[in-house]
């Protein structure tokens, strides 16, 4: 299976040393924040590379004024908006969304839900999927799915087992899968760690199993935040790029071993 990578997992290393490593170690496949100032280079240079960027992520620390009268929901609204359309000019097939934040956002209201369906009619005429990521509350998810049947689901690892380990998202949404974001944890609420995979205690044995078992056809997509475990300061660009090759490519074997 192909593999990938965020940009800036490491840290802020220029861009030319960014698509240098992920072609040095093998990386097919990339993905950033779409509002990246930088975002015109890094796909000019993932093109110069032969690296694709298979998803944009779209802005999330605002994302519960969505919900919310006023300016602001419009606002955010209007971001996403110009997300899907860096998608489509960019030649990107999908967006990854949130569709909330935190342990006590707004309840899901016809508000929000009015502008989730003109984001959706924005990604219909530009030829743009949705991909809606698993976070901490599960209804406005199960909603997103049974409302939007062209919409996808986002398979984040980390999140399901940091932020609702009682919940398997692939049991409900495996057939909907159309974006990865493979990370790990300790498993510890509210703690989202963004390790390389097996660094953590995310049963990764099982993760891969369960997603052998979906029609997934994209690439091992690491999510990763060097930053947020000390245990990764010592290691140079190199070495953090060749760890978390070895893993993505250990966890796709697994993959493709239960797919036969």
């Amino acid at each position: 299976m192909k593999i990938g990578v965020n940009l800036n997992c490491y840290g802020p290393l220029p861009l030319e040393e960014q698509f240098s490593l992920l072609k040095r170690y093998g990386f097919d496949t990339t993905f950033c924040i779409s509002e990246n100032p930088l975002l015109a280079e890094a796909i000019a240079l993932a093109k110069r590379e032969g690296i694709v960027f298979e998803t944009l992520h779209a802005p999330y620390r605002e994302i519960n004024a969505i919900w919310s009268a006023g300016e602001e929901g419009e606002a955010f609204l209007a971001r996403l908006i110009a997300s899907v359309e860096s998608c489509a000019a960019n030649e990107i097939p999908t967006l990854v969304v949130h569709l909330s934040s935190g342990l006590t956002p707004p309840r899901i209201n016809d508000l929000g839900n009015e502008r989730f369906d003109r984001l959706m009619e924005v990604a219909h005429r530009e030829g743009v999927k949705i991909a809606y990521e698993n976070q901490r509350m599960i209804a406005n998810l199960a909603m997103a799915m049974e409302v939007y049947p062209e919409a996808v689901f986002c398979w984040d690892v980390g999140h399901e087992a940091c932020f609702t380990g009682d919940r398997d998202y692939m049991a409900l949404f495996s057939k909907r899968i159309g974006a990865l974001h493979l990370q790990d944890n300790l498993c510890e609420f509210n703690k989202d760690l963004h390790l390389i995979p097996y660094d953590g205690a995310i049963d990764m044995e099982n993760a891969a199993k369960r997603l052998a078992q979906s029609d997934y056809k994209g690439s091992i997509m690491l999510e990763l935040v060097r930053s947020k475990w000390e245990g990764y300061a010592k290691l140079t660009p190199d070495e953090y790029y060749a760890k978390a090759a070895d893993a993505a490519r250990r966890f796709g074997a697994r993959v493709e071993s239960y797919r036969g």
